[in-house]
């Protein structure tokens, strides 16, 4: 394999070395405690070389809750690794990448060395809970040596929550019945970690699709309530009888955290229905 195709899949192999979700740390604290872990790793194997990789893949101080710090060279072998994929140490993993991670970290891995710490993002597998979800990751080389930490984002952003109505609003007006039994059946794109598209008929007032939680298809989406009893479903009926996009804010259970969060939602007619997504905050 040469070494550009190389360096293509390698990027991919940051995300196979990212802990587990804190769900109550806020994304900023997970961000700046991955990269204190790395710029320490990086100071340690200034001084150590090599002899750094024994202290990077045990139990210790270059492991924080569930980030750590792993190594690969550019040829493709796990050098070190303080997390699962320390069973990989030794071996070259470049086939476990797919074709997606390659390209989307060929750009990120052509920046030369001596440029400081790199970030990346992408959606991956998570191996505490098999669900594919975004993860951020620092990153630096250092000669033939990457250094890296990484960890998973619990919470999309209000683009990405925005550019998922668009494509589901554009999708249902293309094909209604397709995109409906997508939505229902988790296929299509319409769920992305906390982010996942409901529709209702407004006709009827009921609800046709839902990306997590299909009990709620064919209820009354006007009695719909937060856990707290306050009304969810009347008010924004009541706000799209006057206007053809809006948002609300409310209060729901977020899938990914599995705690009650603030819920920002944007919506979207689409023919006679009402189409909604939205992103949670702590």
């Amino acid at each position: 394999m040469g070494v550009l195709h190389k360096l293509a899949w390698l990027g991919g192999l940051l995300l196979l070395c990212l802990g587990q979700i804190h769900a109550a740390t806020t994304e900023k604290e997970d961000s700046q405690a991955a990269k204190a872990l790395l710029e320490k790793a990086l100071a340690y194997y200034h001084e150590q070389g090599d002899k750094a990789f024994a202290a990077f893949s045990r139990q210790g101080e270059f492991v924080d809750k569930d980030r750590y710090v792993f190594v690969v060279d550019t040829k493709g072998v796990m050098l070190a690794s303080g997390g699962p994929s320390s069973a990989l140490i030794g071996r070259d993993v470049s086939e476990v990448l797919g074709p997606e991670v390659q390209k989307a970290f060929k750009d990120a891995l052509k920046v030369p060395e001596g440029n400081g710490i790199q970030q990346a993002e992408y959606r991956w597998q998570n191996w505490a809970d098999g669900k594919v979800e975004r993860k951020h990751v620092f990153y630096q080389r250092i000669g033939q040596r990457i250094l890296a930490v990484g960890y998973y984002l619990p919470r999309a952003s209000p683009q990405q929550a925005q550019a998922l109505l668009d494509k589901a609003a554009v999708d249902l007006a293309k094909n209604e019945k397709g995109t409906l039994t997508a939505i229902n059946s988790l296929k299509g794109g319409y769920l992305q970690d906390d982010l996942y598209v409901f529709v209702v008929d407004l006709d009827t007032q009921r609800y046709v699709a839902h990306g997590t939680n299909l009990r709620l298809i064919n209820t009354d989406f006007g009695k719909i309530k937060d856990p707290e009893g306050k009304p969810v479903g009347e008010p924004i009926l009541a706000l799209m009888a006057k206007q053809d996009d809006g948002e609300y804010e409310y209060r729901w259970k977020n899938p990914v955290t599995g705690k009650v969060e603030d819920k920002h939602a944007y919506l979207k007619k689409v023919g006679h229905f009402l189409v909604a997504v939205g992103y949670y905050s702590p």
